[in-house]
């Protein structure tokens, strides 16, 4: 249970391709394929745990590629709860395999949401990530997800090789006009043994600095920000041993999308500012209440860039405010 809802993880199996950025099973830490059992018991200890309706969730592989038997056998066994504590199932997979006979088996089997890992738009940045599929398979896919009544989810991996931050843009974009309910962002990691690795070596990719995978995530964050009824769900890797053990390098952090707020919320103030001339004044803002440190930043770093301009940030909390948009009250 570890997305608060109760989940199993089917690392690599089935999936045709081996992306460049690619290790399900350092990324999920899980070793061992789930059983039905495996199914059942989650189900059970979730029900019995939580005392609410939850979303039962396969996520860490291509799960309609998997064999058939397979995937109607883990299906199978969550039946029972569907109603009974499980609301739906929610499924990720990749854009080219999901067709219409598929998305009817799912749909008879209690299927709510489906997650498409599209990572990016363009179809340069794709193909040199072994992605195997276009830009426009996600869209096509997106709208039959879409047309047989899923949630639908999309999957967004930013600064991929050959992925400028213009490139990123342009995929939220694409991304946004595909009308999904969620989003999940995701900075490319490099680990030992993907082919990220391997080019990195050869010099021949730069992954992302912490600092500069924040920057840009927040800019894609304002950016389905401003598109209405699309959460964002899941912003970076979920911290785990198996993670962090192969992780050579790029843009991780435990407490990766505090960062990217606390960087959209200075971002936010700043654009409020303009040009104003700080010297020696006090800036004051509103922001919701419980958002003080995302507003202060990690280590106070958004409160120094306002002294860094010859200010002092001054922060009042406001009832009613929108999260994540802090309001220039006065420059005084």
């Amino acid at each position: 249970m570890r997305h608060g809802n109760p989940a199993l993880f089917v690392p690599h199996l089935g999936c045709p391709h081996r992306c460049s950025f690619c290790d399900q099973r350092a990324i999920t830490g899980v070793q061992r394929l789930p059983a039905p059992e495996d199914v059942r018991t989650l189900c059970k200890e979730a029900v019995q745990e939580r005392g609410r309706s939850l979303e039962l969730a396969f996520f860490g592989g291509s799960f309609t590629c998997i064999d058939r038997k397979y995937l109607l056998s883990l299906l199978e066994a969550a039946q029972p709860f569907l109603g009974a504590g499980i609301s739906g199932i929610r499924i990720s997979t990749r854009p080219d395999a999901v067709g219409g006979e598929m998305l009817s088996l799912l749909k008879t089997r209690g299927v709510t949401a489906i997650e498409l890992g599209a990572q990016s738009m363009s179809d340069a940045v794709l193909q040199k990530n072994g992605r195997g599929h276009s830009a426009r398979d996600v869209a096509e896919a997106a709208e039959r997800v879409r047309g047989f009544g899923f949630e639908l989810g999309l999957q967004m991996m930013l600064g991929l090789d050959g992925a400028e931050e213009s490139d990123d843009f342009v995929t939220a974009r694409a991304l946004i006009a595909c009308r999904p309910d969620t989003v999940r962002l995701y900075p490319a990691l490099v680990l030992r043994g993907t082919g990220l690795a391997e080019r990195m070596q050869r010099g021949e990719y730069r992954p992302l600095t912490l600092e500069e995978g924040v920057r840009r995530t927040a800019r894609v964050m304002e950016l389905f920000g401003e598109a209405p009824d699309i959460r964002i769900i899941r912003v970076g890797l979920h911290p785990s041993r198996s993670l962090e053990e192969k992780l050579l390098a790029g843009p991780y952090h435990p407490a990766f999308r505090e960062l990217c707020e606390g960087e959209l919320m200075l971002f936010r103030l700043l654009r409020q500012i303009g040009n104003s001339d700080l010297s020696g004044r006090t800036v004051t803002a509103a922001i919701a209440p419980g958002e003080l440190s995302r507003m202060l930043g990690q280590k106070r770093c958004n409160a120094a860039e306002i002294e860094r301009r010859g200010a002092r940030l001054r922060v009042v909390e406001q009832a009613g405010r929108p999260p994540l948009s802090p309001l220039l009250l006065s420059i005084k």
